[in-house]
């Protein structure tokens, strides 16, 4: 079989799977939530993904407008669709292999992933920030916005693991930020970028 081919009946399982357990998707988060689930085969995705109001509405115009999408890991950001970042005019960024971020992580005695949210604020135009990995990513994040020091346009929050990890998810449902967030321990870096995925696909249409 092509990987189309694969694809289309991967999705077709699911469809199957979700209507035996009686489960109907929300039209607007459908597209999000059934690629979370293709991406991970895991069906939890379909009641413990959450959106804050209009989130997916918000998330496409940011797209549209060409925001750029910050990640935690590399392995998120190589998992976001290039053709499709290149088509709406958008960049990806990931700060956390960089030396200089080592270097005052160390010196300060915080998280790299603190030192990327704080360098990737300082960016220009509108961002996405997509954590998979780290909670204090998102704990930084929400330091930042309570403090006044600088908010997030878009939070996608699924960072898996078991310490701090459903508190930060916490903190970002609380706030104002726009998200969508993986509730509980499950989540990674294959399921941010499977999200920013199913958003660009759904201004540029199928995947290439």
């Amino acid at each position: 079989m092509k990987p189309e081919e694969i694809e289309k009946r991967s999705f077709e399982i699911i469809e199957e799977e979700l209507t035996a357990m009686g489960i109907t998707l929300p039209p607007k988060e459908d597209k999000i939530i059934r690629r979370c689930i293709h991406t991970s085969a895991d069906f939890d995705y379909a009641k413990n993904l959450k959106f804050s109001e209009n989130a997916v509405d918000i998330g496409k115009q940011l797209l549209k407008e060409g925001a750029t999408i910050i990640t935690d890991t590399h392995m998120a950001k190589s998992g976001i669709n290039s053709r499709a970042l290149e088509k709406l005019g958008c960049k990806v960024f990931c700060f956390m292999a960089e030396p200089d971020v080592a270097e005052e992580a160390k010196a300060r005695g915080i998280t790299r992933a603190t030192v990327s949210m704080e360098r990737a604020a300082k960016l220009p135009g509108k961002k996405i920030f997509a954590v998979g990995n780290a909670p204090t990513a998102l704990i930084t994040l929400y330091e930042m916005h309570t403090s006044g020091i600088f908010t997030p346009d878009f939070i996608i929050g699924v960072p898996v693991g078991f310490v701090n990890v459903e508190s930060s998810k916490e903190m970002i449902m609380s706030g104002s930020i726009p998200y969508i967030v993986a509730a509980g321990r499950k989540g990674g870096s294959n399921i941010a970028a499977a999200i920013c995925n199913a958003l660009m696909y759904e201004i540029t249409g199928k995947r290439e």
